[in-house]
């Protein structure tokens, strides 16, 4: 039996009770079924029927909310040496099922199994992180000034709202989720609607794991009724969410009555310059990593090649080569390392702008077509030739999809480099020192990388700016999100205090 059909046959044992009784919310602690129906979530495969998911309404979303909120002061209360506990019986729960969650995420989203069965494993990583900040987590600062003494401390926020996106979905709620339990926060998650599979199976490993009831909320459903119920909900003291930019401007509006805290990490256009003095082997294989892993569908993807002139000519002809030879193909067989795209309306989008690009001038060196008659299969596609202003340089395409643009020297680089709506990540390629440091600080970006594809190492900051995103995650910069912080000022001696109506 070959490695695909050990994978088909053990995703089919996952899979049948979902098959059966659908996908649910989890209310406080109690499976519950959405009051607004019923949806299905088809796999991008082969657009074959997953599951039945149930569709929140507002009055499930309250429901929620208000099982977050009863359970908040008993878990804000307790010590962080226990929450620390129960965040690593998460992590080791997480990783018992690596298999199950990377099966079920693949066939849900479309994702190769080559990233998504890492993925699993990163997700438990998060929980290990920040389930040893827990201890910490309230911590503050002693500042002294004259005559006085300042104490800081941090306090759990309270119940918080959780939108995560499609892709890489279980990767990404724990980039959320752990730091606000670590916090001691509870949590109402909604999950995308195109791929809430493994948000039920993140659900049920927390309550297994110990996680009090009502600590961690599941609600499935649509953004226009219950991702807005959740945005809108009094209860709710702030909203992490990740997804597109339009989206994340639509959550700021709907939480601005109830003066919600926002948490955004959203689009991006990113940038890969490649200099002259780069090392050109290992910038061609970044440059190719971190736009056609994962189908191209994440925000930190480097969907703008900006490559001097003087090399340009010879880099593209090895790219568009190495462009052609990636195996697109059933994201369950261990050699496939491009997925179909996640639903067609997706994948229509994604296909728009191969017509774009062509009408706009620019040469399709690569791809540019669909493959097969099954599934939202799309051949790695290349743009060359193209120029800053034309949409393939502009829009987020979210997709296998590069557009490359020639450069003269640096001040043009970072010219173009700079000249979007978005800010999220950057990646550099020299040998210059002097160069990497001074173009990296004129670069608009909230993250980037010299001479490196993107390396996620959690205490740092991750976010964007710009149209890309508010707020950081990662280290200690997630709590402040998660966390009030409180000053308490004692008078050292008896220093004169004005009178009045004496």
């Amino acid at each position: 039996m070959t490695d695909l059909a050990k994978h088909i046959a053990l995703l089919d044992t996952h899979l049948a009770r979902f098959r059966k009784d659908g996908i649910v919310n989890l209310i406080g602690g109690k499976d519950v079924a959405g009051s607004g129906g019923s949806f299905e979530t088809r796999s991008p495969v082969d657009d074959s029927l997953i599951a039945t998911v149930s569709r929140s309404t507002a009055a499930d979303v309250d429901a929620a909310a208000r099982a977050a909120k009863a359970a908040f002061p008993a878990w804000a209360a307790m010590e962080g040496k226990e929450r620390k506990k129960i965040l690593h019986r998460i992590a080791d729960q997480i990783v018992a099922r690596a298999d199950e969650i990377a099966l079920c995420e693949c066939w849900d989203t479309g994702q190769a199994w080559r990233f998504m069965s890492k993925a699993a494993l990163r997700a438990a990583e998060n929980f290990r992180f920040f389930a040893d900040q827990a201890p910490g987590a309230r911590d503050g600062q002693t500042l002294h000034a004259p005559g006085q003494l300042n104490v800081t401390s941090r306090h759990p926020i309270g119940p918080v709202g959780v939108i995560t996106p499609w892709n890489t979905p279980f990767m990404l709620s724990s980039w959320k989720i752990a730091p606000a339990l670590a916090a001691g926060c509870t949590v109402v998650h909604k999950p995308a609607e195109f791929s809430p599979l493994t948000a039920r199976l993140l659900a049920e490993i927390c309550r297994e794991a110990g996680l009090p009831d009502g600590v961690l909320n599941l609600v499935n459903g649509f953004g226009e009724d219950a991702g807005r119920a959740l945005t809108e909900h009094p209860d709710i003291k702030a909203i992490a969410f990740v997804g597109e930019s339009r989206t994340g401007s639509m959550i700021m509006k709907q939480g601005a009555d109830t003066l919600k805290r926002v948490h955004f990490e959203l689009g991006g256009k990113n940038p890969v310059i490649v200099f002259d003095d780069a090392d050109l082997d290992r910038a061609l294989d970044a440059v190719i990593f971190m736009i056609y892993s994962l189908n191209g569908e994440r925000c930190t993807s480097s969907s703008r090649l900006l490559v001097q002139d003087t090399i340009a000519e010879d880099f593209h002809a090895r790219l568009a080569a190495r462009v052609r030879n990636i195996k697109v193909g059933h994201p369950l067989d261990p050699a496939t390392e491009v997925g179909p795209l996640i639903h067609k309306v997706h994948f229509d989008k994604v296909m728009s702008y191969v017509e774009i690009g062509k009408a706009e001038g620019a040469t399709c060196a690569a791809g540019g077509a669909r493959l097969g008659e099954s599934g939202w299969f799309v051949t790695p596609t290349l743009f060359t030739g193209a120029t800053p202003d034309m949409r393939i340089a502009q829009e987020e395409v979210f997709g296998p999809f590069l557009t490359s643009i020639p450069f003269k020297d640096d001040a043009e680089a970072l010219a173009i480099a700079n000249n979007v709506a978005y800010g999220l990540t950057g990646y550099l390629w020299t040998e210059n020192l002097t160069r990497a440091l001074t173009f990296s600080d004129s670069l608009e970006a909230g993250m980037i990388w010299v001479n490196s594809e993107n390396v996620r190492h959690l205490p740092t900051p991750f976010g964007g700016v710009k149209a890309s995103g508010i707020g950081r995650d990662g280290g200690d910069w997630s709590f402040d999100f998660y966390m009030e912080t409180k000053n308490t000022s004692f008078a050292l001696g008896k220093h004169k205090i004005q009178r009045l109506g004496a």
